[in-house]
Parts: C-alpha cells; sequence; structure tokens
C-alpha cells in the first residue's frame, strides 16, 4: 500500500487566521510590550499620567479661545463639543502613528527572535486605549465644569471606542506594510493626519459647510466614527442605526483589509527592516 507523505506546510493555516492563533499564544508579551511603553512613557514625566490628561485639555482650550467667537453662539457648551471628540482624534492619530512607527525602528528583533508580526501594532493600540480611558477624566471634569449632565446614555461610549480601535488598528497595519517598503510614509502621514483633523467636523458644525461640499463628508470615516463618540457625550443619546452602520462598517472593513494585507506581506519584513 502506497501512502502518500504529509509535509507540514499542508498543514499550515492561512497567514491571516495564523497570525490571529500567534497572537492569542503570545499574549503575554503583547501584555509586557504596553505595559513597557506605558511606564517607558511617564517613567521621567514630572506629572506623570496627568500629561494625558492635559494634552487633550490645553488643546480643547487652546481651539476654544481661537474659535469660541465664531462657533460659541451656535454651538452650546463649545468645549465639551470639542473635547468629546479631541479624546476620540488623539487616539487615532497617536496610535496609527505608533503603530508604524513600532514596526519600523523596532522591527529589527524580527531578525532575531521570533514575534508575531502584527504585537508591535496591537501594542500601540492598547497603549492608545490606556491614555485614551485616562483623557476620559479631564472630559468628565469639563462636563460638569459647563453644565452639561452625565445621561446614563454615556455607558454606551465603549461600542464607539472599540469600533475606533478597530478601524485604528486596521488603519496602523497598512500603514506599518506600507512603512516598510516606502520610509516616506512615515511623514507624509503627518501632513495627512493635519489635513484630515480639519476635514472632519470636530471644531466645527457639520451645517457651515456649503451644501455642495457636504457629500464629501460621507465618504471620511472618522467624520461616523468621531460621530459616534459625540452622541452619547455631547448630545446625550444613542445613534440610530443609520448613524450607527457605517461607523462599523468603516471599522470592521478597514481592520479585516489592514490585517489581510499585513499578514500576506509580514514574511518578507526581516529582509526590509
Amino acid at each position: 500500500m502506497r501512502i502518500t507523505p504529509v509535509y507540514d506546510t499542508a498543514k499550515q493555516m492561512p497567514p491571516a487566521l495564523e497570525e490571529l492563533r500567534e497572537v492569542r499564544r503570545y499574549g503575554h508579551l503583547l501584555f509586557q510590550l504596553i505595559r513597557r511603553d506605558i511606564l517607558t512613557r511617564y517613567k521621567r514625566s514630572v506629572l506623570g499620567v496627568a500629561w494625558t490628561m492635559l494634552n487633550p485639555l490645553g488643546m480643547m482650550i487652546v481651539l476654544t479661545i481661537v474659535f469660541s467667537q465664531l462657533f460659541a453662539t451656535t454651538i452650546r457648551a463649545y468645549p465639551v463639543y470639542i473635547l468629546a471628540c479631541l479624546v476620540g482624534w488623539n487616539f487615532f492619530a497617536q496610535s496609527t502613528a505608533a503603530a508604524m512607527s513600532s514596526l519600523v525602528w523596532g522591527g529589527g528583533l524580527l531578525q532575531r527572535i521570533y514575534i508575531p508580526r502584527t504585537t508591535f501594532a496591537l501594542s500601540a493600540i492598547g497603549t492608545g486605549l490606556v491614555n485614551l480611558f485616562l483623557s476620559l477624566v479631564p472630559l468628565m471634569v469639563v462636563m460638569l465644569a459647563t453644565n452639561v449632565p452625565l445621561h446614563p446614555v454615556i455607558l454606551f461610549l465603549p461600542v464607539p471606542i472599540l469600533l475606533l480601535a478597530a478601524f485604528a488598528l486596521g488603519i496602523g497595519l497598512i500603514l506599518s506594510t506600507l512603512a516598510i517598503y516606502f520610509p516616506d510614509v512615515a511623514e507624509m502621514y503627518q501632513i495627512v493626519l493635519t489635513a484630515w483633523m480639519y476635514l472632519t467636523p470636530i471644531i466645527y458644525p457639520e451645517e457651515i459647510l456649503p451644501e455642495k461640499f457636504r457629500p464629501l463628508l460621507h465618504i471620511n470615516p472618522m467624520y461616523y466614527l468621531i460621530r459616534l463618540f459625540r452622541l452619547p457625550v455631547y448630545e446625550a443619546r444613542l445613534p440610530s442605526w443609520a448613524e450607527f452602520w457605517p461607523g462599523l462598517a468603516w471599522a470592521g472593513g478597514a481592520l479585516l483589509l489592514g490585517w489581510l494585507f499585513f499578514t500576506y506581506k509580514s514574511d518578507e519584513f526581516a529582509y526590509r527592516v
């Protein structure tokens, strides 16, 4: 009887699923990387974690001073209006940039030891989530100071945070892959982030946009995700399905595309970093 040999490669899972399994196996390493990033960031800081709270608060004060004369009459509790979105935007901007830079600068580890490639992006998102939850403290303080009530609907906030984290991870994985092949992507992304922020209704109401430009908002994923962040905090209501599903679709689509693209190319990273 002839026995057909079976090789290990015949049993290998698709790269995307294999990476997911390896991330689960190396969960302890992911936890240590997040812990290291947080401790390193605040180790020599005089104010420590207070910087995470002061950053969005300081930016809110500057933007309020600059734009309050333009929008304060049409937007109630303007500081809350801004800060409710700034904490979400800062998380997205910082975590995607960190995901890209951590793979580029720390990728030398891939040549010496084995670790799941997505660990760098996941640790950047995990660190960003810790900072995001700390940033919610000044948001609550500003809400109380401006007499904006804390409605129970604010308990819905973890849902848009989860969607925003999924979107940030997907974008971070795509950027990390591109940065390995084209190092200038990291510098260009900072310019894109600045333009992207001002194209998203964070410091101004979308109603001020001319009617012919408003359709452009519907191709901006951060418009939907930031709006989901603002609704339970500022408007004290849950999103309707029409407001919710675009953010869900953008988050899920970006995560799936980023994961597949990254894992398909990840075997080449050790030769290019």
